[in-house]
C-alpha cells in the first residue's frame, strides 16, 4: 500500500521518482519540484526555454599561476647591445659605400670606422652571453637556410673581416683597391646583418616578438638607418653630412610607420610595449627620435651653431635607436613571464578558425540562430 496522503498542497509522502534530482527534494508534489517545473516551463522572448546557467563563466588562470613559457636566458646589456650595434654596423657600411661612390671621403672614413668598431663591440657582447667563443665558431659547422641563427652566423663570418679591412684601409690610406673591394663586400652583407636579428627573435615562441614577425624586420632596418645616420651627423665633416641626414630621416619614418603598424596588428601582446620597463624605453626612443629629427633639420642652416645642432640631433638619434632595441628586448621578457599573452591569443585564433570553418562548410556560427530570432522578435514587437 502507498503511504501517500492527499492534501490541499498536493501529494504528501510520495517517494522521489525518476524525475528527482540527487541531493534535492524535487518530487512532483513538493514545493521544490513545482519550482523546478516552473523554471523549466518558462520561455524567453524568442520562444526558447530559459535555462539558468549552472556553470559560472571561466576566468583565465595558468597552472598554479606559473609561466607557460620559459623566459629567454639572454641577458642585458649583452643581447640588446648586440641588437643595437649590429644595426649601427650594417647601416654604417651602407652609408660608407654610398659616400665612397659619391666622393665624400670624410663621411666614408668615419662610417667605415663606425661599422668596424660597432661590430667588434657587438661580437664581444654576443660572446659574453654565449659564455665561450667556441660556441660562436660551432655555429659555422652547418648552414641551414631555415635557421636565422645559422644564417646570421655565416653573415657575421663574412662581414666582420670585410668591415675590418675596409676600416683599416681607410684609416691608414693604404691599399685603396683592396679597401674598395672590402667596402663593397661589407655593403652587400650589411642589410642582412641589420635585419637578421629581427628574424632571430621573432622565430621564437615569445609572444611580443613572434606576433610582430611581419613588421619587426622593417622596425630593425629603420632603426639601423637612424643610428647610422645619427653617427654620420655626429662625426662626419659638415660639408659631407647631407647623405647622413637623409638616411637618418628615412630611418625615422620607416621605424615609426612599421612600429605603429605592428602595434595595431599584434593585439593583446602589444600591451607589453606600452607598460613597464619596455614601455619606458619605447617612449624614450620616440621622444629622442623627434628631438633628433628636429636637430637634423635645423642643422642644415650651417655654421658653428648648425654643426652643434646636427651633432646633438645625431646623438639623440643613436640614443633613440638603442632605446627602441632595449624596449623590444624587455617587452619580450615581460610577455614570456605572463601566461595570458600566450593562452588568450591562442584561444582567439582557435575560435576564429572555428568560425571560418563553419562559414566555409555552410554552417551558421555559434549564436547565429539566437541573434536571428531576437531580431525577428524585436521587429514583431515594433
Amino acid at each position: 500500500m502507498s503511504d501517500a496522503e492527499v492534501t490541499r498542497e498536493g501529494l504528501r509522502g510520495v517517494r522521489p521518482g525518476r524525475d528527482a534530482t540527487p541531493g534535492t527534494d524535487t518530487a512532483p508534489g513538493t514545493e521544490s519540484g513545482r519550482r523546478l517545473r516552473g523554471r523549466a516551463g518558462r520561455r524567453d522572448c524568442t520562444g526558447r526555454r530559459a535555462e539558468q546557467p549552472m556553470v559560472p563563466p571561466a576566468e583565465f588562470a595558468s597552472y598554479y599561476g606559473r609561466p607557460i613559457l620559459n623566459a629567454p636566458v639572454w641577458r642585458s646589456p649583452d643581447i640588446p647591445g648586440y641588437l643595437f650595434l649590429g644595426g649601427l654596423a650594417g647601416g654604417s657600411s651602407l652609408m660608407a659605400a654610398g659616400a665612397q661612390l659619391t666622393g665624400r671621403p670624410g663621411l666614408a672614413r668615419v662610417s667605415k670606422a663606425a661599422a668596424a668598431g660597432a661590430i667588434c663591440l657587438g661580437l664581444a657582447g654576443l660572446v659574453a652571453d654565449l659564455g665561450r667563443p667556441a660556441r660562436l665558431v660551432n655555429m659555422l659547422r652547418v648552414f641551414k637556410v631555415t635557421s636565422p641563427m645559422s644564417v646570421g652566423s655565416w653573415i657575421l663570418s663574412g662581414y666582420v673581416p670585410a668591415a675590418g679591412a675596409a676600416a683599416a684601409c681607410a684609416l691608414t690610406g693604404r691599399l685603396p683597391r683592396a679597401g674598395a673591394a672590402a667596402t663593397a663586400g661589407a655593403a652587400v652583407l650589411a642589410p642582412g646583418l641589420a635585419s637578421y636579428t629581427a628574424a632571430l627573435i621573432t622565430d621564437t615562441a615569445v609572444p611580443a616578438w613572434h606576433d610582430g614577425h611581419r613588421e619587426m624586420p622593417f622596425v630593425f632596418a629603420g632603426s639601423a638607418a637612424m643610428a647610422a645616420g645619427g653617427f654620420g651627423l655626429l662625426a662626419a665633416p659638415p660639408g659631407e653630412s647631407e647623405p647622413a641626414r637623409n638616411l637618418a630621416l628615412f630611418g625615422i619614418a620607416t621605424e615609426a610607420a612599421a612600429f605603429e603598424r605592428m602595434m595595431r596588428r599584434m593585439g593583446l601582446a602589444a600591451e607589453t610595449y606600452r607598460s613597464g620597463r619596455a614601455g619606458a624605453y619605447i617612449r624614450a626612443g620616440q621622444a629622442l627620435s623627434v628631438l633628433g629629427a628636429g636637430g637634423a633639420l635645423l642643422g642644415r642652416a650651417g655654421g658653428r651653431r648648425g654643426r652643434a645642432i646636427s651633432a646633438l640631433g645625431g646623438a639623440s638619434l643613436m640614443a633613440a635607436s638603442a632605446a627602441t632595441r632595449w624596449g623590444i628586448f624587455h617587452a619580450g621578457l615581460a610577455s614570456a613571464r605572463d601566461p595570458k599573452y600566450t593562452v588568450v591569443p591562442q584561444r582567439e585564433r582557435r575560435e576564429a578558425r572555428r568560425r571560418a570553418q563553419a562559414v566555409t562548410q555552410g554552417q551558421k556560427p555559434a549564436g547565429a540562430d539566437e541573434r536571428e530570432q531576437a531580431g525577428t522578435h524585436r521587429q514583431e514587437t515594433a
